[in-house]
């Protein structure tokens, strides 16, 4: 196979660049900077990608995007996330590509999860900015496909956690490493997580598999734990000690009301707990790690 990939210098291009490289793919990497491990196809801006840029690759990984940065207004959520994802579909289509996989996010579900896990047939409730320009970009790649025949599989990732991971499981990386007391030990919450080496082989499955064309899937390690189970991996992971102190959930709560945190302990906190047996029955697909054995490599990678 030929693939082509945007976002290749991101935590999850990476990881998918390594794998092809692995698996003897080749992949190339449509960009304006080098990135080592994969060929590149020069674009000054993705937006200004045309058809022949495509021609001759079997299948688009479109990874590229604007995340949750300060200064980041709807509309260029809209016009990164949105517009630029249905330009790219289009001129794939025109290309003759044949399949297009986009990774959006769990957020086009919602914040959380209260009683019933996520499923990929619920209704969308995109909870922020972000998450509703994933939504729209994911309608948009359905009408592209019906208009085109262009095979569209959508990828909604739950937290993505790795040796190099940015966002929320950075700083838990960063708290678990730097103190050997953790504050959760009252929550027995239920979160769904994907180690980024799960996440990049289902990426690369998703490229070729034959039932997964027109689907959409929500991507986790294929169980749900606790913050308070997560974090105690972790540490294990990072041959560390720790002790888990029981704080008040409404403790935590007001603590982040007080700070401007709310968000962040909510994550903390909150269920969200998906459902990803579609993978399982149409992929035959098991995540390669477990959690014990993700934590291992984290540990693994940061000291290599």
């Amino acid at each position: 196979m030929k693939l082509l990939l945007t976002g290749a210098s991101g935590f999850i291009g990476k990881e998918v660049t390594r794998l092809c490289a692995k698996s003897k793919l080749h992949v190339f990497a449509l960009t304006r900077n080098y990135i080592e491990g994969c060929e590149h196809k020069v674009i000054p801006q993705l937006k200004d990608a045309k058809a022949e840029d495509m021609k001759g690759y079997d299948a688009i990984i479109h990874l590229a995007g604007i995340a949750h940065t300060k200064g980041v207004t709807a509309n260029d959520y809209y016009n990164y996330n949105t517009e630029l994802t249905i330009h790219l579909a289009r001129m794939a289509a025109k290309a003759n590509v044949k399949r297009f996989v986009f990774i959006s996010t769990i957020g086009v579900n919602g914040k959380s999860t209260k009683g019933a896990p996520f499923c990929s047939s619920d209704s969308a409730e995109p909870h922020n900015d972000y998450a509703k320009s994933k939504l729209e970009a994911e309608l948009g790649l359905k009408t592209v496909s019906l208009e085109t025949g262009l095979e569209v599989v959508i990828i909604r990732p739950t937290l993505v956690y790795g040796a190099s991971a940015p966002g929320n499981f950075g700083l838990l990386k960063k708290l678990v490493s730097a103190l050997p007391i953790l504050p959760f030990g009252l929550i027995n919450n239920k979160r769904s997580f994907i180690f980024i080496k799960n996440l990049a082989d289902l990426i690369l499955l998703c490229t070729h598999h034959s039932k997964a064309a027109g689907e959409t899937f929500l991507a986790s390690d294929g169980r749900s734990v606790s913050i308070k189970h997560f974090t105690n991996e972790l540490a294990k992971g990072l041959n560390k000690t720790s002790f888990q102190l029981p704080i008040p959930i409404s403790l935590m709560l007001l603590i982040g009301k007080i700070t401007r945190k709310s968000e962040m302990v909510g994550q903390l906190v909150d269920d969200l707990e998906v459902d990803s047996s579609n993978i399982a029955k149409l992929l035959n697909w098991k995540p390669p790690y477990s959690l014990n054995q993700a934590m291992l490599y984290i540990n693994r990678d940061i000291h290599d």
